[in-house]
């Protein structure tokens, strides 16, 4: 997912569409299509419009916990030099589900999944502060999950 994309233009068909499967990504199309007026067909190929430009992804979202990862934290990274060039670096760690460069008190912040303490440790000790640019790492872990939601609609 590229940080500085061009957003393509959402007619307000498209936009239900994304709503619909945000509320249930196996809705069948041709449910979606009588709630917005379209074919099964034409649903089918706007969704994959939709998903071919990356304006969204059909994903099965899981409790990490219930699969084997019991460790999850939010790590905020400071960094001297481009933050940019490090966080190019970091979303390729695949343990980090989520990396955003920021304005604030942290120049990136990244979520980690891991399956224990060990492992978030070795994350961050091998993976993370071995990169160039990176001078400072404060961990948040969780102790508990009490909402995550993806289907905050559009605009």
């Amino acid at each position: 997912m590229s940080a500085i994309a061009k957003q393509p233009a959402l007619d307000d068909v498209s936009k239900k569409i994304i709503e619909l499967l945000q509320e249930d990504g196996r809705r069948p199309y041709a449910e979606i299509g009588r709630a917005v007026g379209l074919s099964e067909a034409a649903t089918r190929q706007r969704v994959q419009r939709l998903t071919e430009a990356g304006v969204i992804q059909i994903v099965a979202v899981t409790d990490p916990m219930q699969l084997g990862f019991h460790r999850m934290a939010m790590i905020g990274i400071r960094v001297v030099g481009d933050p940019r060039e490090v966080a190019a670096q970091l979303a390729e760690i695949e343990s980090l589900i989520y990396v955003v460069v920021t304005l604030g008190t942290f120049d990136i912040v990244v979520e980690a999944v891991c399956e224990n303490d060990d492992d978030l440790l070795q994350l961050i000790a091998t993976r993370i502060r071995t990169i160039p640019g990176v001078t400072h790492t404060e961990s948040l872990l969780y102790a508990g999950l009490y909402k995550d939601q993806y289907n905050w609609g559009t605009r």
